[in-house]
């Protein structure tokens, strides 16, 4: 089994669609690339007590945990607290945050500015490539912000020391339903019973009405796999294989 992740989305603006989140489904592309599989998505308000008990529990849960939200300057912006309150620490504030944003903000710090270099006692600012300003790791939960140009950045500097072994994926598309095909699928479920399996309807698609979508991480198990279930269609049904 290769690593597990989980992603904490953090804001009152996602729960009441004043925002559209575009982070984790930016962030379950890039680990599934990296060979990291997410295994769960949260969506909760800035309480610092919902907070401490999401991250809490996916710590627990999950190799690595990402927060998103929560980390700016302003009264909402309370994520450090519930990641500290989680581990029953206090907030500090980091001397090397603090020269860190003093050189951001060309000398110029106040209390708003100072307030971003609190961190959970024991957490570590951790710098990547091309990072101007580090993210906060905290034994395995990795704090980054809500805003999607940051939290990329923020992830695409620290992404390669989460690769892991690669998914291996094939993806078939089928000119038949899924009702065609559901007895199908169930028989290739139970002799590969870990293999990860999708099917995924295409209503007003000329050129398919399926796309059958075979994951492993053990290639060969992946390609054992699709032979039987190939082996069980009619080859006039497969408009395309694309590896």
């Amino acid at each position: 089994m290769g690593r597990t992740a989980g992603i904490i989305l953090i804001g009152n603006e996602l729960l009441s669609g004043k925002v559209v989140d575009a982070n984790a489904a930016y962030l379950c592309r890039e680990l599934r690339a990296l060979g990291v599989d997410v295994r769960r998505i949260v969506v909760i308000p800035d309480e610092v007590d919902q907070i401490a008990a999401e991250v809490a529990q996916f710590s627990g849960r999950f190799d690595v945990v990402f927060t998103s939200g929560g980390v700016g300057p302003t009264h909402d912006d309370v994520t450090i607290e519930g990641v500290a309150r989680a581990f029953g620490v206090p907030v500090v504030r980091d001397a090397r945050m603090v020269e860190v944003i003093q050189r951001f903000s060309g000398g110029n710090l106040n209390a708003a500015r100072l307030r971003m270099a609190e961190i959970p006692e024991g957490a570590l600012p951790m710098m990547g490539d091309g990072l101007v300003f580090p993210a906060v790791v905290m034994k395995n939960v990795y704090v980054l912000p809500g805003v999607p140009e940051l939290f990329r950045q923020k992830f695409e500097g620290l992404k390669e020391q989460f690769r892991d072994e690669p998914f291996h994926l094939v993806s078939v598309f089928l000119s038949v339903g899924e009702g065609t095909l559901a007895e199908h699928l169930n028989e290739v479920v139970r002799g590969y019973p870990e293999l990860m399996l999708g099917s995924y309807p295409e209503l007003a698609n000329p050129e398919y009405k399926v796309k059958v979508t075979l994951e492993s991480k053990d290639r060969t198990y992946m390609e054992r796999a699709l032979g039987d279930f190939l082996a069980r269609l009619p080859a006039s049904v497969v408009v395309r294989i694309q590896q």
